[in-house]
């Protein structure tokens, strides 16, 4: 007795895929107008079941089915209208790259929180990959980084930056609180603050050697105004001018230091940069 053993054919992804030669080549024939467009709706609406099943495939990555399978739905479009069946290529295999590579954009364009450089992204997809499928060993161990750099064929380095990336696809807020913090404490309240007092230290090291380089009784104007705090009218009695000229010559000094100071940023930048120039050439030519 000879026993048959049937073996069923493996079935492609897509064998339902619609017979829609006859309309692609009818489109091929017709000049644009409305019957074209029509042939052109009808030929995506019998391949529409395709284009959700490969939305399907990009579930459970942050965003809804829903949202996927318009994106797909809008790539099978592009894919109708840039058809030409005169290639002599199969539309499916025309259409998957088209809607896939339409989703895959959307996820690059649309659900990172910052901008990511496109390499940086695709080391985050194939990390996140190669995590899966090692993550699914008998002992069940997260796997190093030197295992999935093996796995992915990637250095160590790009799988760190990879594994960074991961945790970087959507950004928080500054409202958001800190683990374990029970009292509200939240990212906003670890950034600091502009601290006035160090722009304060700068401006009074800028003027402190023009104070000394005025006459006398300038110095002794500015003293009395800004250090004792007293008034226009007090400083012109003890000095035996009137409290008009008190004011003029507080407002000629402190001009003429203003645009003192204004006037020697530039050289001092300058000179910063000679020095960082020279010590970086010095540095060069120990190490020569």
């Amino acid at each position: 007795m000879t026993v048959r053993t049937r073996t069923k054919r493996a079935r492609h992804p897509h064998d339902d895929a619609p017979d829609t030669d006859g309309e692609f080549r009818r489109i091929a024939e017709l000049p644009d107008g409305p019957e074209k467009e029509e042939l052109r709706q009808r030929v995506v609406r019998a391949w529409m079941p395709m284009a959700d099943r490969l939305a399907r495939h990009f579930r459970n990555r942050g965003e809804t089915l829903e949202d996927l399978e318009q994106v797909a739905a809008l790539g099978l479009v592009k894919a109708v209208a840039r058809y030409d069946i005169s290639r002599g290529c199969a539309f499916e295999s025309f259409a998957v790259p088209t809607i896939v590579g339409e989703i895959k954009r959307h996820f690059r364009d649309h659900m990172w929180g910052l901008h990511v450089p496109r390499r940086v992204q695709e080391l985050r997809n194939r990390v996140r990959v190669g995590q899966r499928e090692l993550s699914c060993s008998p002992d069940g161990r997260s796997p190093t980084v030197t295992k999935i750099a093996e796995h992915c064929g990637l250095s160590e380095e790009d799988v760190l930056v990879g594994m960074e990336a991961l945790e970087s696809y959507s950004t928080l807020s500054l409202d958001a609180g800190l683990p374990g913090a029970e009292d509200g404490y939240s990212l906003a309240d670890t950034i600091g603050a502009i601290e006035p007092g160090f722009d304060r230290v700068v401006y009074r090291e800028a003027v402190r050697p023009r104070l000394r380089k005025l006459p006398e009784r300038e110095r002794r104007i500015l003293y009395m105004r800004f250090f004792c705090d007293m008034t226009q009218g007090r400083i012109a009695e003890q000095l035996g001018i009137s409290q008009m000229h008190v004011s003029r010559l507080i407002s000629r000094t402190c001009d003429r230091l203003h645009n003192e100071v204004e006037a020697d940023r530039p050289r001092e930048r300058e000179s910063a940069r000679t020095g960082r120039r020279r010590r970086t050439t010095t540095h060069a030519r120990a190490v020569a």
